[in-house]
C-alpha cells in the first residue's frame, strides 16, 4: 500500500480501531468465505449472504465473528438469521461482533450461511467519482473489512474467497481471483460471480462496482492483465496502466510464479493511493495521470508476494509488507533504469526516516505501538523497512539476498511470517548470523550517528579517518568511504574507530558512504 506519497490527500479521516495484537488460542480457522452481495442504486443497503466454512481448532461451544452492528446514525450490519444445515441457530450481536452458539469438537469442519443487511459505516465505500458516477469499492485494510463482510478481521487468518455480486447490469464487476460467471437477471440486473482458490487475508478481499472501460494489455508468462479505468479516462488510463505487463515478469523472475490466475490494475475511489488488493489493485482517481505511475505500481505490484501471499502474523510485522514493497518497487526502477535511480530513491527515503524519528522514536517492530491502524503506514515501515533490506543485501551480497527472498516466498506463500521467519531464512540462504542486524535495526529505535573527521600523516603519505558514534550504544555496519577516487568498505563495531589508508596528497578527495549503503546521519 503506497500511502506516503498520496494519503495526504485524505488526511482528515481518522479510524477509531487501535491495533490488536494476534489473539492467543483462536478458536477456529476460516477455509473458505462465499459472499452474496446486493448492490442498487436506490440507496446505499446492502444485502448480504454469507457462506463461511471454519475448521474448530478447539472444542467450543461458541465462537466469534467480527462484523460492525448498526449504531445510532442507522449505519452498519444488522444480521437478521443464521443457520447450519439449514438449522436456525442462536447469536448476539454486539458493537463489533457476532456470537454464534454452536457445539463443536476440535477438528470438526462446519459452514455456516449468515443473513444481513445494513449500510457499510466503512470498508464499502460507496460514493461517487470525480465524474459524478456512482461507484461501489471495498477498502478493507487493515480491518475494516468487518464494516460490511462477517469475517475474522485478522491478517493471521487466511481463506479463499468467492463473491457473487448482484448489481444494476450498466456496472461491471472486478474482484479477487478470476470470473467464472457473468449473466442477465430480471430488473435489469446482473449477476457476477469471482472466485479466489489462493488463500487471502480480509485486508485483500474486495469487490469494485463502476461504469468501467476494460483492456488487456497483455498476458506475461500466461498471467493475464487487465486494466479497469473510468470511461472518461480511457485513452490515457489504458497507456499508463500498461506498464504492469513489464513490472509483473520481472518481479516473478526474481522472487517466483504469481501467486494469482490474473492481475487486475483498477482505478478506484478509495482512501489509499494504492491498495494491493489481491489479483485486484486499486489506485487512487488522479493515479492514470501519475508521472509516478510506474514507481506505484511497482510498489503495488510488489505487494502481491509481500503481504498478500506473504502475510504478515501480527499488525507489529507489518514492515514485512511495506517495507518489502517499498524496496522491491525501487530494485525494480533500478534494475530498468540504472543504479543511480536507486541512490537518488534511498537518499530520499533516509532523509524520511530521519524526519520521522524527530516525531516518533520507535524500533521498526513496534510491539508496544498504541495507536490507530492508520499511523502504522509511517516511515518506519516503509522507507526504514526498505533500508534495512537494502542494508541486509549489501551485508550478504546479491546472489545469497535473491536466493534468501525466493526461499522466504516459496516457505510462507499462502500462509503468514513474522520478523523472526524471515531472519531464519536469511540465515539459511546466506551461511551468515544475522540475529544481531536484525536486532539492531528492526528492534531497535534510532539509528547511527557519526562524526568523521580526518588528518593526513606526512611522513607515512597516509590520512587517518576517524569514525565517531555519538549515540549511546554503538552499532556494527559497514561505511564505506571513497579516498581519491578509490573504494574502501570498513567494519565498524565500538563507539569509536580510526582506519588510515594512503593518500597522495594533504588535500584527499574524501565521500562518505558514496553509494548510499548505510542508514545513518554524518554530522560535519
Amino acid at each position: 500500500m503506497r500511502k506516503n506519497l498520496y494519503l495526504l490527500l485524505f488526511a482528515p479521516l481518522v479510524f477509531s480501531l487501535t491495533v490488536k495484537a494476534q489473539q492467543p488460542g483462536a478458536t477456529i480457522d476460516v477455509q473458505h468465505y462465499r459472499f452474496a452481495i446486493t448492490l442498487n442504486d436506490a440507496d446505499n443497503v446492502i444485502k448480504g449472504q454469507a457462506t463461511i466454512t471454519a475448521k474448530f481448532l478447539k472444542a467450543a461451544s461458541n465462537f466469534e465473528l467480527d462484523l460492525a452492528k448498526k449504531n445510532s446514525e442507522g449505519k452498519g450490519m444488522l444480521v437478521t438469521a443464521l443457520k447450519e444445515n439449514g438449522k436456525a441457530l442462536k447469536f448476539t450481536q454486539d458493537s463489533d461482533k457476532v456470537i454464534i452458539n454452536t457445539n463443536a469438537i476440535a477438528g470438526s469442519m462446519h459452514s455456516y450461511i449468515i443473513t444481513y443487511q445494513g449500510i457499510p459505516t466503512d470498508g464499502l465505500i460507496i460514493s461517487t467519482n470525480q465524474y459524478k458516477h456512482r461507484t461501489f469499492f471495498g477498502d478493507n485494510w487493515a480491518n475494516r473489512a468487518r464494516n460490511w463482510l462477517p469475517c475474522v478481521d485478522h491478517p493471521a487468518d487466511k481463506a479463499s474467497v468467492e463473491f457473487l455480486v448482484t448489481a444494476p447490469a450498466r456496472y461491471k464487476v472486478v474482484a479477487n481471483g478470476l470470473k467464472v460467471l457473468e449473466k442477465p437477471l430480471p430488473g435489469n440486473k446482473k449477476l457476477t460471480h469471482w472466485s479466489e482458490t489462493a488463500k487471502l487475508p480480509t485486508k485483500v478481499m474486495v469487490i469494485g462496482v463502476a461504469d468501467f472501460a476494460v483492456s488487456s494489455p497483455g498476458s506475461p508468462g500466461g498471467t493475464p492483465v487487465y486494466t479497469y479505468v473510468f470511461p472518461e479516462d480511457k485513452e490515457v488510463g489504458f497507456k499508463s496502466y500498461a506498464v504492469a505487463t513489464k513490472i509483473l515478469p520481472w518481479f516473478v523472475k526474481k522472487i517466483g510464479p504469481f501467486a494469482y490466475k490474473k492481475l487486475a490494475n483498477v482505478q478506484s475511489k478509495t482512501i489509499f493511493g494504492g491498495m494491493e488488493n489481491a489479483g485486484a489493485i486499486f489506485y487512487y482517481e488522479k493515479s492514470v495521470n501519475d508521472k509516478g505511475i510506474e514507481a506505484l505500481m511497482a510498489h503495488e505490484i510488489a505487494h502481491q508476494w509481500f503481504g498478500d501471499a506473504i502475510s504478515e502474523k501480527s499488525w507489529e510485522h507489518v514492515w514485512l509488507s511495506e517495507g518489502f514493497a517499498t524496496y522491491m518497487a525501487n530494485l525494480y526502477l533500478e534494475g530498468t533504469y540504472g543504479a543511480d535511480t536507486l541512490k537518488t530513491r534511498l537518499a530520499a527515503d533516509r532523509e524520511v526516516v530521519f524526519s520521522f524519528e524527530k516525531k516518533y522514536l520507535a524500533p521498526v517492530v513496534d510491539s508496544t505501538f498504541k495507536g490507530t491502524m492508520i499511523s502504522m503506514l509511517n516511515a518506519n515501515a516503509y522507507q526504514k523497512g526498505g533500508w534495512v533490506l537494502h542494508m541486509l543485501r549489501r551485508k550478504i551480497g546479491d546472489e545469497a539476498f535473491w536466493r534468501g527472498v525466493a526461499n522466504y516466498y516459496k516457505q510462507y506463500n499462502g500462509g503468514n511470517a513474522n520478523t523472526d521467519d524471515l531472519c531464519v531464512v536469511m540465515e539459511k540462504a546466506s551461511g551468515a548470523n544475522l540475529k544481531q542486524f536484525f536486532a539492531q535495526w528492526l528492534r531497535t529505535a534510532g539509528h547511527p550517528q557519526l562524526k568523521i573527521t580526518w588528518d593526513y600523516n606526512v611522513a607515512g603519505k597516509t590520512v587517518a579517518i576517524h569514525i565517531n558514534q555519538l549515540q549511546e550504544k554503538p552499532y556494527q555496519f559497514s561505511l564505506e568511504c571513497s579516498v581519491d577516487g578509490k573504494l574502501y568498505k570498513w567494519d565498524v563495531k565500538a563507539l569509536a574507530t580510526t582506519f588510515s589508508v594512503p593518500a597522495a596528497s594533504a588535500k584527499p578527495e574524501i565521500k562518505i558512504d558514496p553509494n548510499v549503503n548505510l542508514l545513518a546521519t554524518f554530522a560535519e
